[in-house]
C-alpha cells in the first residue's frame, strides 16, 4: 500500500501521503482525498436518482435554476478532461504526476457526467417543482475545497510570473473555469426550482392519473437508498397526501388479489391458520434469518475494528496500509451492516404485510361463509384489528428469538476473557433474575388474555349502544348505558394497570440489574485473590451493559411470542367456526315435479348445531312455481325461522331441502330491513345494472315515488348507516324494491306490510306482490291476514311446526283476526303526504341540516394536516394531570443526574487510580461520560457495541482491600440512589399514562353520547368504533411505550451533552453540521409520516364498517348472491389501507437508513483524520478513541431520538383522533325546558 501510494504520489514510501507541502496542502493529498473521493461520492449518489419515475405530463420547459445547473454540470464534466491536455505538455504543467492527474479527472468527469444524468432526470420528475434533493447539491459542491487549494498552489509556485508557461497556464484557467462553474451550479441550485403560481395550483398528482407503483422495476441502488420514495416524500412536503389515493401503489408482492391467491393455495377448511401463513411465506421469512446473522456479525465486527484501530495508533509501529485497512474496514462495515440491517427490517415488515393481508381477507371470506353460530360484531372488529396486530408481532419477535442467545454467548465468552471465571457470579445472579422476567411475562400475558376479553366486552357494548342510539336518547337512557361501558372499561383498565405496573418492575430490573452484577462480578474477582484494576472495572462495566440486553430482552421476545400465540389462537377459534354451506345444506337434485319450485321433507331446523334452541320442524312442504303462500301465526311460532331455513340460515338437524334454480338466489325482504349507508338508488340497484324501464317499474310498486319526491336529492339522496334516516316503513320498502330489483324466481318475504299503514300496505299488495311478482313462487310471512284471502295456499305455524296447509278459506277463519282499529290507528302512517305531520323533526333537520342539496349525508371523514397541534400535546398532559406530569419529568431528571453521578465516581476512581500508578500509561480522560466510557483504551465501549482488547494494556498497580472497599462501597450507594430513582420514574409513568388513558376514554364516551342523532346519521358506526377500538388502544398501549423511549432518549442526550461540554468542549464543534443535517432529514419525513398514520386510521374505519356491515346483511348477501362483489369491495378496501402501513414503513426504513449512513460517515471521518494525525506524528490514541466511541453513541442516540420523536408524533394522532370528537362534536342542549308550539 506505502510504495502504491508512493508511485502515485511521486513522494518517499516513509511518507506516501504528505498532508503539507510548504505553506500549502500536499496535492496528492488534495487529488486523492479532498477531490476523488468526494467526487466518487457524487457518482454514486447521483446514480441513486438515475431510476426517479418521469412525469408523465411534463411539458413544460426546466425552469432557469435546472437549466443552468443542467449547464454547469455539462462543463464541470468536461473541463477535467480538457485539463489532461497540458500533462502531456513539457514539464512545468504540474503539479503532480500524470497518473494521479488521470485518476483524479477522470474520477471528476465520471461523476459530473453521472451527475448531469442524475440532473435531467430530476427536472422531468416531480422534483422539477422544486429544487431537488439537497444532499445531492451540498455532495455536489464538496470538490470546490480541492479546486481552491489547486489554485492556491499555483499562485505560490509563480504560475503568474514570467516566464508564463502554457501548461500551467492552461490548467489554471481551466481550474479558475472549473470555480466559475460551480459558482454557477450553486446560483442554480439557489434559484426557484419552478414558477410558484403553476406548481401552488397544479398538485404533484394529477386527479387522473394513478400514483407510481412502489419499488418494483426499481434498480438496486434505488432500493437500497429508497429513491423510489422521492415522489411520495415530495407529495407530503408539499402537503398533498390528503386521501389514501395519492399514496404510491403497492408492489405486486403486496396487492391483496396476489396474497389471497398464494394463501388460498395452501389454505383448506379446518386447517391451522400458521401452518397456511408458513407455507405462503414461511420461506422467505426464514431466508431473511441469514441475513440478520450477517448484519449481526458485522456489528461485532465495528467494535474489533475500532479497537485494532486504536491499536495502530498507540503502537505506532504497524505500516500506514493496516491502518488504512482499519479505517476503510470501519467505514464499509458501518456502511454494510447499516445496509443490512435496514433491509433486513425492511424486508421482515415487508412479509409482515403479506401475512396481514392473507389474515384480514381469510377473516372476511370466513365472515361471509359464517353459518348460524356467529360472534358478535365487536369481538369480529377486536379479531380484525387487535388480533390480527397482535398476531403478526411474531414476525419480529421469531428472529430475535434466536439472535439474543447469540448475542449472549458472545458477551459471556468476551467478558471471561477479561476476569475468568468471577463472572459466574454475576451470571447466577443475572440468571436467578430470569425466572423472575419469566412471571412477569406470565403474568403479563394473562393480564393481557383478561385485558382483550373485557376489550371485547367494551366495544361490543359500544357496538350495541351506538346500534340503538335513538331509542336510548328517545328513553333518556344515555347515563345509566354510560355507566356500563365506564364498568366495561374499569375492568379493562384494572387489567391494564397490572401490565403496566409490571412493566415498571422490568424496567427497574432493567436498570438496576447492571449495577448489581458488576458489584457482585468485583467482589468474586478480589475475593479470588486478584488485584482489582481500572482496566477490569471498566471491561466488566462494558460488558456487563451488554450482557443485561440480550437478558432483558428475551423474555420480552417470548412475550411476544405467547401474546401471538394467544391472538392465533382466537382467531383460529372464530375460523373453526361452522360454515354456511348450500352444498350440505341443500339437496344436490331439484324437486322430482317439473314444476315445483321448493320442497321440504322430514326436515328439522334449529339456530344451534345441537339443537337445543327452538326447532322448526316441517314434515312436508311442497309450493308449486308461480304459488303465492301466506305463513300465519301466533308472535314467536316460527313463521320467520320458516322462512330462515329456506335461506339456509339455520342449522339443517335432519331432513330433505330442494329449491329449483337454486344458484339465481333468492329475493329476501326480512323482518328487520337492512339498508347499507348509500345512496337509495344503489341501495335499490344493489350492486345489478341500471334498468331505467325496471327501476321506474319498481319505484311504483313499492309506492316510492312520493316518497323520493320530497327528499333533496330524489333517489340520489344518501340515507344513514342501517337506514336511520328513513322511517321504519320507508326502510321496509327499499328493501323489498331491492329484493323486487333483482328479479329473481323464489322471493321470502317476511312481514314487508308491518310496517306500512293501510293504504299504502294495500298498494304493495296488489302493485308490488300481486303484481310486479305475479310471475314469481312468493312467500308471504305476515300478521295482516285479510292480505292473503288471494293467496293460493296459506301456512299456520304452531311452536316450530307446521301443523296445517290449505287454501285461505279453510286456514284463514282459524287464525283471529285483526282488529281494524289497530290496523287503521296503531300503524305508523308512511304514506308520503303524512311523512311531515308524523316526523316534523325529520322533515325540518333531516332535509335542512343533515344533508345538502346534492343528497350527501357521508361526509368524508375529516383528517387534521400539517404538524401535530400544540394543544394535542396539552390535551395528553391535562389528561395525565400536571402535577403527576411535573413529577415524571423531575424523577427522569433525576435519575440521569444521579446516573452521570456515578459516571463521576469512577473517573474520580480512575484518576485516583492513575495517581498512584508508576508506569507510563495514555493520559487519562478526566471527564465523566454517561455512558461508562473513561480510560483510552477502555474508549470504544458504546452502548450496543462489543470489544476485546486485542493489543497489550497496562496494568495499574495493586491497591489495597480498604481502597476497594470504599470505592465500591460509595459506587453502590450512588448506583443504589440511581436505581430508586428509576423505579420512582417508572412508577409514575405507569400511573401518568393509566390516569390519561382512563380520562380520554371517559370525555371521549361522555361526548359521542351527548351527541345528538344528526351525527350518528351522518357517521358510520365503524368510524366511532375505530375511535373506541383502534384509537383507545394506541392512547392505552402503544403510545406511553414510544413515549418512554422519546423521554429516556432525551434524557441521555442530555446527559451526554453536559459530559461533553464539560469534558471535551472541542467535540461540540461537530454537532451544528450534524443537528442540521439531522433537522432537515427529519423534518422531511414527518412530513410525510404524520399525513401517512393519518391515512392509515382513516382507511381503517373503512374496513371496520364494512365488516359490521357485512356481518348484519350476511343473509341478504348471500340470498341474491352478493358475497363476491362485496369480496371484491374488501380487497379495494384492504388494498387502501395496505397502502398506507406500507408507505409508513418504507419511509421509516428511509429516514433510518440516512441516520445510520450519517453516524458511518462522521465516525469514517474521524478515523480518517486519525490517520492524517498520526503521519504527522500528533494522534492522540485516546483521544482519537474518546472521539470514535462518542461518535458511536452520539449519532446513535440522535438516531434513537428523532425516530421515537416521529413516531410519538405518529401515535399522537389517536390523541389527536380522540380530541376530534372530545372538543369538536356538538352537543345536545342541557337541562333547556322543551319549547311546545
Amino acid at each position: 500500500m506505502e510504495r502504491l501510494l508512493a508511485q502515485l504520489c511521486g513522494s518517499s514510501a516513509a511518507w506516501p501521503l504528505p498532508l503539507w507541502e510548504g505553506d500549502t496542502t500536499g496535492h496528492c493529498f488534495t487529488q486523492l482525498v479532498l477531490s476523488a473521493l468526494p467526487h466518487a461520492l457524487l457518482a454514486v449518489l447521483s446514480a441513486c436518482y438515475l431510476g426517479t419515475p418521469r412525469s408523465p405530463d411534463y411539458i413544460l420547459p426546466c425552469s432557469p435554476g435546472w437549466r443552468l445547473r443542467l449547464a454547469a454540470s455539462f462543463l464541470l464534466s468536461v473541463f477535467p478532461l480538457l485539463d489532461l491536455l497540458p500533462v502531456a505538455l513539457p514539464p512545468g504543467a504540474g503539479p503532480g504526476p500524470i497518473g494521479l492527474e488521470v485518476l483524479a479527472g477522470c474520477v471528476a468527469a465520471v461523476a459530473w457526467i453521472s451527475h448531469s444524468l442524475a440532473l435531467w432526470v430530476l427536472a422531468h420528475s416531480p422534483h422539477g417543482h422544486s429544487r431537488g434533493p439537497l444532499a445531492l447539491a451540498l455532495v455536489a459542491l464538496l470538490p470546490a475545497p480541492a479546486l481552491v487549494l489547486t489554485v492556491l498552489w499555483h499562485c505560490q509556485r509563480g504560475t503568474l510570473l514570467p516566464p508564463l508557461l502554457p501548461g500551467p497556464m492552461a490548467r489554471l484557467c481551466l481550474l479558475i473555469l472549473q470555480l466559475a462553474a460551480l459558482l454557477a451550479y450553486a446560483l442554480g441550485w439557489a434559484a426557484p426550482g419552478g414558477p410558484r403560481e403553476p406548481w401552488a395550483q397544479e398538485p404533484l398528482l394529477p386527479e387522473d392519473q394513478e400514483p407510481e407503483v412502489a419499488e418494483d422495476g426499481e434498480s438496486w441502488l434505488s432500493r437500497f437508498s429508497y429513491a423510489w420514495l422521492a415522489p411520495l416524500l415530495a407529495r407530503g412536503a408539499c402537503g398533498e397526501l390528503r386521501q389514501p389515493q395519492d399514496i404510491c401503489r403497492l408492489p405486486h408482492r403486496l396487492q391483496p388479489t396476489y396474497l389471497a391467491r398464494v394463501f388460498q393455495a395452501h389454505w383448506q377448511e379446518g386447517a391451522r391458520l400458521w401452518r397456511a401463513l408458513y407455507g405462503a411465506f414461511g420461506r422467505c421469512y426464514l431466508a431473511l434469518g441469514l441475513l440478520k446473522l450477517v448484519g449481526t456479525m458485522l456489528g461485532f465486527s465495528g467494535p474489533l475494528l475500532l479497537s485494532l484501530l486504536v491499536g495502530f495508533l498507540e503502537e505506532g509501529q504497524e505500516p500506514l496500509s493496516h491502518g488504512l485497512l482499519y479505517a476503510l474496514g470501519l467505514a464499509g462495515g458501518a456502511v454494510l451492516g447499516a445496509v443490512l440491517q435496514n433491509q433486513y427490517g425492511y424486508e421482515v415488515y415487508k412479509v409482515t404485510l403479506q401475512a396481514r393481508g392473507a389474515v384480514l381477507n381469510i377473516l372476511y371470506c370466513k365472515a361471509l361463509q359464517l353459518g348460524p353460530s356467529r360472534p358478535p360484531t365487536g369481538e369480529a372488529l377486536n379479531l380484525l384489528g387487535t388480533d390480527s396486530e397482535r398476531l403478526l408481532n411474531f414476525a419480529g419477535s421469531f428472529h430475535e428469538a434466536w439472535g439474543l442467545p447469540l448475542q449472549l454467548a458472545i458477551t459471556l465468552y468476551l467478558l471471561y476473557q477479561q476476569v475468568g471465571v468471577a463472572f459466574v457470579g454475576g451470571l447466577i445472579l443475572a440468571l436467578l433474575l430470569v425466572p423472575v422476567n419469566k412471571v412477569i411475562a406470565t403474568r403479563i400475558m394473562a393480564s393481557n388474555q383478561e385485558m382483550l376479553q373485557h376489550k371485547d366486552a367494551r366495544v361490543k357494548l359500544v357496538t350495541e349502544l351506538l346500534s340503538g342510539i335513538r331509542v336510548i336518547k328517545f328513553c333518556g337512557w344515555e347515563q345509566a348505558l354510560g355507566a356500563r361501558v365506564e364498568a366495561c372499561r374499569a375492568r379493562e383498565l384494572g387489567r391494564l394497570r397490572v401490565i403496566k405496573y409490571l412493566d415498571a418492575a422490568c424496567v427497574y430490573l432493567w436498570a438496576a440489574l447492571p449495577v448489581v452484577i458488576s458489584i457482585v462480578i468485583f467482589i468474586t474477582y478480589v475475593l479470588m485473590g486478584h488485584q482489582l484494576t481500572a482496566t477490569k472495572v471498566f471491561t466488566a462495566l462494558a460488558l456487563v451493559r451488554m450482557l443485561i440486553l440480550p437478558l432483558n430482552n428475551f423474555p420480552w421476545v417470548i412475550n411476544g411470542l405467547l401474546e401471538a400465540k394467544v391472538s392465533l389462537d382466537r382467531i383460529q377459534l372464530f375460523l373453526d367456526l361452522p360454515n354456511h354451506n348450500p352444498q350440505a345444506y341443500y339437496s344436490p337434485d331439484p324437486p322430482a315435479e317439473p314444476s315445483t319450485v321448493l320442497e321440504l321433507h322430514g326436515a328439522l331446523f334449529s339456530w344451534d348445531p345441537v339443537g337445543t334452541s327452538l326447532e322448526t320442524f316441517i314434515s312436508h312442504l311442497e309450493v308449486k312455481k308461480g304459488m303465492l303462500v301466506g305463513i300465519v301465526g301466533k308472535v314467536g311460532c316460527g313463521k320467520s325461522s320458516l322462512l330462515a331455513a329456506i335461506a339456509g340460515e339455520l342449522h339443517r338437524l335432519r331432513g330433505h331441502v330442494a329449491v329449483r334454480g337454486l344458484s339465481k338466489g333468492f329475493g329476501l325482504a326480512t323482518q328487520e330491513p337492512w339498508i347499507q349507508f348509500a345512496t337509495i338508488r344503489d341501495n335499490i340497484l344493489f350492486g345489478k345494472t341500471f334498468d331505467a324501464q325496471l327501476y321506474k317499474e319498481v319505484l311504483e310498486a313499492c309506492a316510492l315515488n312520493d316518497d323520493l319526491s320530497i327528499l333533496p336529492a330524489g333517489d340520489q339522496t344518501e340515507v344513514g348507516e342501517k337506514g336511520v334516516t328513513l322511517s321504519g316503513g320507508q326502510r321496509a320498502r327499499i328493501a323489498l324494491a331491492r329484493a323486487v330489483y333483482q328479479e329473481k324466481e323464489l322471493y321470502l318475504l317476511d312481514d314487508p306490510l308491518a310496517a306500512v299503514d293501510a293504504d299504502v300496505a294495500n298498494h304493495l299488495l296488489h302493485r308490488c306482490i300481486l303484481g310486479m311478482l305475479s310471475y314469481t313462487t312468493r312467500l308471504l310471512c305476515t300478521h295482516r291476514t285479510e292480505y292473503l284471502e288471494r293467496a293460493d295456499a296459506v301456512l299456520l305455524m304452531e311452536a316450530g311446526r307446521l301443523i296445517r296447509a290449505g287454501p285461505p278459506s279453510e286456514i284463514l277463519p282459524l287464525v283471529q283476526a285483526v282488529p281494524k282499529a289497530w290496523a287503521e290507528n296503531g300503524q305508523e302512517s308512511d304514506s308520503a303526504t303524512a311523512q311531515s305531520v308524523q316526523n316534523p323533526e325529520k322533515t325540518k333537520e333531516g332535509l335542512e341540516e343533515e344533508q345538502s342539496t346534492s343528497g350527501r349525508l357521508l361526509q368524508e371523514e375529516s383528517k387534521k394536516e400539517g404538524a401535530v397541534a400544540l394543544h394535542v400535546y396539552q390535551a395528553y398532559w391535562k389528561a395525565v394531570g400536571q402535577g403527576l406530569a411535573l413529577a415524571i419529568l423531575f424523577s427522569l431528571l433525576l435519575m440521569q443526574a444521579t446516573r452521570n453521578a456515578a459516571d463521576w465516581w469512577l473517573s474520580h476512581w480512575i484518576s485516583q487510580l492513575k495517581a498512584e500508578n508508576s508506569s507510563q500509561e495514555a493520559q487519562p480522560s478526566t471527564s465523566p461520560a454517561s455512558m461508562g466510557l473513561f480510560s483510552p483504551q477502555l474508549l470504544l465501549f458504546s452502548p450496543g457495541n462489543l470489544y476485546i482488547p486485542v493489543f497489550p494494556l497496562p496494568k495499574a498497580a495493586p491497591n489495597g482491600s480498604s481502597d476497594i472497599r470504599f470505592y465500591l462501597t460509595v459506587y453502590a450507594t450512588i448506583a443504589g440512589v440511581n436505581s430508586l430513582c428509576t423505579l420512582l420514574r417508572a412508577v409514575l409513568f405507569a400511573a401518568g399514562t393509566l390516569q390519561a388513558a382512563a380520562t380520554l376514554h371517559r370525555r371521549l364516551l361522555h361526548r359521542v353520547l351527548m351527541a345528538p342523532v344528526t351525527f350518528f346519521n351522518a357517521t358510520p358506526t365503524g368510524r366511532i368504533l375505530n375511535r373506541f377500538s383502534s384509537d383507545v388502544a394506541c392512547a392505552d398501549d402503544s403510545l406511553p411505550f414510544i413515549l418512554n423511549i422519546l423521554l429516556a432518549n432525551a434524557a441521555g442526550l442530555l446527559g451526554l451533552l453536559a459530559v461533553l461540554g464539560s469534558g471535551l468542549p472541542w467535540l461540540l464543534l461537530l454537532l451544528p453540521p450534524l443537528s442540521i443535517m439531522y433537522y432537515h432529514v427529519q423534518r422531511h419525513y414527518r412530513a410525510s409520516s404524520r399525513e401517512l398514520r393519518r391515512l392509515g386510521s382513516l382507511t381503517l374505519s373503512p374496513l371496520y364498517s364494512h365488516l359490521a356491515d357485512t356481518l348484519a346483511g350476511l343473509s341478504v348477501l348471500r340470498a341474491t348472491g352478493a358475497t363476491y362483489r362485496f369480496e371484491e369491495e374488501n380487497l379495494r378496501l384492504l388494498e387502501l389501507n395496505q397502502r398506507c402501513q406500507f408507505a409508513t414503513s418504507a419511509t421509516m426504513q428511509w429516514l433510518d437508513i440516512r441516520l445510520q449512513l450519517m453516524g458511518a460517515a462522521v465516525v469514517s471521518a474521524i478515523a480518517g483524520i486519525a490517520l492524517v494525525q498520526h503521519q504527522q506524528g500528533l494522534a492522540n490514541p485516546g483521544l482519537v478513541g474518546l472521539s470514535l466511541s462518542y461518535a458511536l453513541s452520539l449519532t446513535g442516540l440522535l438516531s434513537g431520538l428523532v425516530s421515537s420523536f416521529t413516531q410519538t408524533e405518529a401515535m399522537l394522532v389517536s390523541v389527536e383522533r380522540l380530541e376530534e370528537y372530545t372538543c369538536d362534536l356538538p352537543q345536545e342542549p342541557q337541562g333547556q325546558p322543551l319549547q311546545l308550539p
